[in-house]
């Protein structure tokens, strides 16, 4: 009797792990907003406005991202980063209060080819995990739910007002343009695409891992 009530436990119990790994999100698709200050530099001006579309698919052991952009400047260098903060609102408009991208975590090059089309793919944790930490800094676990590009080379936005000598650390040599395209936070949770299984903690939402 005994052998068979643990036999029906074990069942039990892996069934219940099956059903709560097919409840999570399998796969997730959402956009990038341009940049507005930077927008006539990121434009390939052929009568339309960038569009940058981003899959996640959620795998065993890490996750596969696929971002799809068109109609960028052609033959241009960007750098794909998963960061803390947007400094867009759930809108696309500006955030008037962003401060700081937060921690940033460089994620792979990026480049538009001769028709202002650029492709990429990754593979690493991203969905619902995705985080940083350094305890020897004080810097406590990180969730990084944003993605954005940056352009590679800074003389690329001078003519959207852009000052090449005040560069940012967002490539491999630390001497990047302005942020070209980003995601934008939830209108409900305020968390980034890259979260989704948020739980609500009093007035903040937190990201179930």
């Amino acid at each position: 009797m005994n052998r068979w009530m643990s036999l029906a436990v074990l069942a039990f119990t892996l069934t219940a792990l099956t059903i709560t790994s097919f409840a999570q999100l399998q796969e997730t698709t959402f956009n990038l907003a341009a940049e507005h200050k930077v927008l006539n530099c990121l434009s390939a001006n052929d009568g339309y406005s960038p569009v940058a579309r981003i899959t996640v698919e959620r795998g065993r052991l890490n996750d596969v991202l696929i971002l799809h952009a068109e109609h960028l400047k052609p033959n241009t260098g960007f750098d794909l980063f998963t960061v803390q903060n947007s400094n867009l609102l759930s809108d696309g408009t500006p955030d008037p209060k962003f401060k700081n991208f937060g921690l940033a975590w460089y994620q792979s090059e990026l480049e538009s080819d001769s028709k202002g089309r650029a492709d990429v793919t990754i593979k690493t944790i991203l969905l619902d995990q995705i985080f940083g930490f350094d305890p020897v800094g004080g810097l406590p676990p990180t969730n990084t739910f944003h993605v954005g590009f940056w352009f590679n080379n800074p003389e690329d936005a001078t003519a959207c007002g852009f000052d090449p000598t005040h560069p940012t650390p967002f490539n491999g040599e630390h001497k990047a343009g302005p942020a070209a395209m980003i995601s934008w936070p939830d209108v409900d949770t305020g968390l980034g695409p890259l979260c989704t299984n948020p739980d609500q903690e009093g007035k903040v939402f937190i990201c179930n891992p």
